[in-house]
């Protein structure tokens, strides 16, 4: 009973990040955060995050306190209706000018905050104050929809009830493909080895290696070695991922340097790894990156618990031992071995399949791999050297040290490189692997709540927009964020092809195909027709009409709508405008009931 009640308080922050990392992503802004209260009268913990530096997100809580919750707490309405919750903070960041702080209320009682930014030093009008007090209202219905209150507050034993247990997927449905780890069992014993074996030339009381991801952006732990007394179910393990922007290792992968820590208590609350540490009364902690072919490989961290056991001279001590531990993670390669893991535990991979794919398919493969090349050529040569660029400009920022004029310069090179890293995790977002978080949606909700984000879009351009739902349409199950990225691109490309004034009409109907049905969507607009020589080429991904598209927007739409096992199709043409045709499949069943049904029959006599 112990251990459950454990892990279902452990997943209560999951589950809450995830649905508020949702809800921020839909927002459309340029940076937001939510803080919610872990207790009542507590203190402002913040639950997600986009757009903002962890330094910033300290910056931005630490100033909503006092004055501003209490303002934020006791709304009242004005003559002309408007709200006095909304609370414009008297902070700047390099990557806001301008912070709107509104106040997230279930029943009528405050339980967080919501936080928009935004470059322009500009105020916010009553409009967009509205607009984004209704954000708010969406944000705490999709918590309702998440089963995260239980009348009172949230997000704190005893003011949050339990939250509901997963849904167990219909059997016969396809599971849903885990993430490569690359800490397998063989990698583990390899990595401790090595570690043993740099004990000799410099001595530590923990330490462990960790794999550097460029595509993914994370580095993950490949081995550990030494003391362990601490609790395990809390500590670092083999396979665990970290953020470059929250942990040591990551720095030291950004920096492209050492990185020695003296003083853990001042960096624990910033670097997850060393958390750890400061929690098991570490003293100090050195990071060393090691490289593979001139770019980083991942990093080796060693802590003791000695005060002032490391100087940044001490990396120098590794160096020989360096080329053993690339050559280990190259013999067999890290990602060879990764990918064999993909299949169950205690089964062999399964046996290639002799006959020949189709010619289509391998075109396809050639594609992909050739994407997954690039990708990892943005990812080494352009990013990591961009995200240590930023880095050290958010360093000598955050010091203070420069003029009025320099400052704005400086986080004006700042804004441009945060919108090319946009740019480039937009690429390797495409290049990953989906996760898709699949479960019963009404394709009709999603394309409202799609239209929503761009009503204003509509109604500055005077768009009609018709809606024709067939009745008692079938559910389907899918991941309800990807699929309204779906329709919000589509939207948007439909937007652009349009002129004002006109007219985008969506249709949701059933299909018969085979022996089920499926949920055939028709989003037609009566904008500029694609060009003919263009049409068989939106889906392909970097193909591009415009002048500042990375050409990934459908590419990532097709790849949506495959992944969810449906299709999508495009017919354009003169006079006739552009119509997005989307199939998607119902539900796979539990069983074959009708089999069940005659099994069960009682034989007459």
């Amino acid at each position: 009973m112990g251990n459950a009640a454990e892990q279902s308080r452990a997943s209560k922050p999951t589950t809450l990040q995830r649905t508020l990392t949702t809800a921020l992503n839909e927002l459309g802004v340029e940076a937001a955060l939510v803080g919610i209260f872990d207790r009542e009268d507590g203190p402002l913990v913040v639950q997600g995050s986009r757009g903002f530096s962890p330094r910033e997100v300290s910056a931005i809580l630490r100033t909503l306190s006092g004055r501003d919750i209490a303002v934020l707490n006791e709304p009242a309405p004005t003559e002309e209706g408007e709200s006095h919750g909304a609370v414009r903070l008297r902070l700047i960041t390099p990557t806001a000018k301008s912070l709107l702080a509104v106040p997230l209320r279930h029943r009528q009682k405050m339980y967080g905050v919501l936080v928009i930014g935004r470059k322009e030093s500009a105020t916010f009008s009553k409009k967009e104050k509205s607009l984004i007090e209704s954000a708010s209202e969406e944000i705490t219905s999709a918590l309702e929809k998440a089963a995260l209150f239980d009348g009172t507050l949230i997000l704190s034993h005893p003011l949050v009830a339990q939250e509901p247990a997963p849904s167990t997927p219909p059997a016969g449905a396809e599971p849903f493909a885990p993430a490569l780890s690359y800490a397998t069992p063989d990698m583990q014993e390899r990595i401790a080895a090595w570690l043993n074996e740099a004990a000799q030339a410099l001595p530590f009381d923990r330490a462990w290696v960790t794999f550097y991801d460029p595509i993914a952006g994370v580095v993950e732990v490949l081995g550990l070695a030494g003391e362990q007394k601490g609790d395990q179910r809390k500590d670092l393990k083999p396979g665990q991922r970290l953020a470059l922007d929250a942990s040591a290792a990551g720095w030291a992968v950004r920096h492209r340097k050492p990185r020695v820590d003296n003083d853990l208590a001042s960096t624990q609350g910033r670097f997850l790894d060393h958390k750890h540490l400061y929690k098991d009364r570490f003293k100090s902690a050195m990071v060393v990156p090691f490289f593979v072919r001139g770019q980083v490989g991942g990093t080796i961290t060693l802590s003791s618990k000695t005060p002032m056991q490391y100087g940044l001279p001490d990396a120098r001590a590794l160096e020989p031992l360096m080329t053993k531990l690339v050559e280990l993670l190259q013999e067999p390669s890290v990602t060879q071995v990764a990918r064999t893991q993909t299949s169950p535990a205690g089964e062999p991979p399964a046996a290639p399949v002799p006959q020949a794919p189709a010619e289509p398919l391998i075109r396809k493969q050639e594609r992909q791999a050739a994407i997954g090349e690039f990708s990892a050529f943005l990812a080494t040569e352009i990013r990591e050297p961009l995200a240590s660029i930023r880095a050290q400009l958010e360093e000598v920022t955050g010091e203070g040290i420069m003029d009025f004029d320099p400052q704005t310069r400086v986080e004006n090179a700042m804004r441009d490189l945060i919108r090319v890293e946009a740019i480039l995790n937009e690429i390797l977002d495409f290049a990953k692997p989906l996760e898709l978080n699949r479960r019963l949606c009404r394709v009709p909700d999603i394309i409202e709540h799609a239209l929503t984000l761009i009503a204003t879009d509509l109604e500055t351009n005077r768009i009609r927009v018709t809606k024709d739902y067939a009745a008692n349409l079938s559910q389907v199950r899918c991941d309800e964020a990807k699929m309204q990225q779906v329709f919000l691109s589509i939207f948007k490309n439909s937007l652009e092809a349009m002129s004002p004034g006109g007219h985008l009409h969506i249709e949701v109907t059933q299909q018969r195909s085979g022996r089920t049905h499926d949920v055939q969507i028709l989003i037609r607009n009566d904008g500029v027709p694609i060009p003919t020589e263009h049409v068989g080429k939106v889906f392909e991904p970097y193909f591009t009409t415009k002048r500042a598209g990375t050409g990934l927007g459908l590419a990532t739409v097709k790849k949506i709508v495959e992944e969810h096992q449906g299709q999508i199709s495009i017919a354009s043409g003169p006079g006739q405008g552009t119509t997005v045709i989307i199939r998607i499949p119902p539900p796979v069943p539990r069983g074959s009931y009708r089999r069940r049904g005659r099994e069960r029959r009682p034989h007459r006599r």
